[in-house]
């Protein structure tokens, strides 16, 4: 008798185990879910962004991104440079010199707090460089002819914007 139950316990405590994972890969499953984004948004720390599939310069790409409720990107952390780095693709940023030659500011009008720029950038070269662009491949920042097709990223500030309802 003693051996019988000794023997259900363990069972028991096979199934709880077995169940509590289950369990936490439902609770992954529904985090998921949850996190599934619309219209191409993906989500990352307080903001979502955008990646464009098509080119345009640097005017018409911020135009799109204020017409879906963002701006070009802004970046202001490592860890979020990195993150869009990881999409391995050479985009516009929200970052320009076009108001004062040298004197780089984000869309929204504030100064650099955080910088990435590649080696030797920006540059100015042949004195028509006045946007910015993320070079992945090349480890940093780029300045770049604003008139010249690009993809872009926009970002939203406001992630709940972004995120699919759950019902």
């Amino acid at each position: 008798s003693f051996n019988s139950m000794t023997q259900e316990r363990n069972q028991l405590q096979s199934s709880l185990s077995s169940m509590t994972e289950e369990k936490r890969q439902l609770k992954m499953e529904i985090e998921r879910l949850r996190l599934k984004i619309r219209d191409g948004w993906t989500k990352f720390n307080s903001s979502c962004y955008f990646i464009s599939s098509e080119s345009k310069n640097w005017n018409e790409s911020r135009q799109d991104c204020l017409r879906r409720g963002a701006d070009l990107v802004i970046i202001n952390s490592r860890e979020e440079n990195s993150f869009l780095k990881n999409f391995r693709v050479r985009l516009w940023i929200g970052l320009s010199d076009l108001e004062t030659e040298g004197e780089w500011k984000w869309v929204d009008g504030s100064s650099l707090s955080y910088t990435s720029w590649a080696e030797g950038q920006p540059d100015d070269y042949g004195g028509k460089e006045d946007c910015g662009v993320l070079r992945p491949v090349y480890d940093g920042w780029n300045d770049f002819p604003c008139s010249l097709g690009r993809p872009w990223i926009c970002e939203k500030k406001t992630p709940t914007d972004c995120l699919e309802k759950i019902k």
